[in-house]
């Protein structure tokens, strides 16, 4: 027996609406690349992620005589808590000011002028992350110190050394400068 079916153009325009609302109702999928990201690795996903930064405390630089000079080196650990699969980026910078200032007098101490690693001139102060005696300017623009793949659900520990050089005609006291740390994570 055979079956004859007659396809009107009402029942052409009702399949082309019901096409065109299957594709309106959609719901986008986001996902990392492929390729991105760490298989079968033990965090939450999409917006369940987290970072948490901690802090080591205030840095105090205690300047010892070194001939004409004075200098020293102190260390702060940041420690970086991230969920996120990608991973994240370290930053670095002073809010308003680079410049350490006495907190009696009107001396200061400006911040290096390396914009690549080296050594301090005289009455400056700088920062690194290798540990070295080489220093790095601090900037009021955030500075990338540290590009880390992979989450880090125990903390990612990163060691910031703050060092100063001085010549005898700076007076004695304490200098502070503020300095922020920002994590950031990574977009694929």
């Amino acid at each position: 027996m055979i079956r004859r079916f007659t396809i009107s153009a009402t029942h052409l325009v009702i399949a082309a609406l019901l096409l065109v609302a299957c594709m309106l109702m959609q719901q986008p999928v986001y996902a990392s690349p492929f390729g991105q990201g760490i298989y079968s690795a033990d965090v939450p996903f999409g917006a369940d992620t987290s970072m948490a930064i901690t802090l080591g405390g205030d840095v105090s630089l205690n300047l010892s005589p070194n001939g004409t000079y004075f200098n020293g080196a102190a260390s702060n650990t940041v420690t970086v808590t991230s969920t996120d699969v990608i991973g994240y980026r370290l930053y670095v910078y002073s809010l308003n000011s680079t410049t350490m200032m006495a907190d009696s007098g009107s001396d200061s101490i400006p911040a290096s002028t390396n914009t690549t690693p080296g050594a301090l001139a005289v009455n400056s102060w700088g920062y690194n992350t290798d540990g070295s005696s080489n220093y790095l300017g601090m900037l009021t623009t955030p500075s990338l110190i540290k590009d880390a793949d992979g989450p880090y659900k125990s903390g990612d520990s990163t060691v910031i050394t703050y060092g100063a050089l001085t010549d005898i005609t700076k007076s004695a006291g304490n200098y502070t400068v503020g300095v922020v740390y920002t994590a950031a994570a990574k977009n694929p």
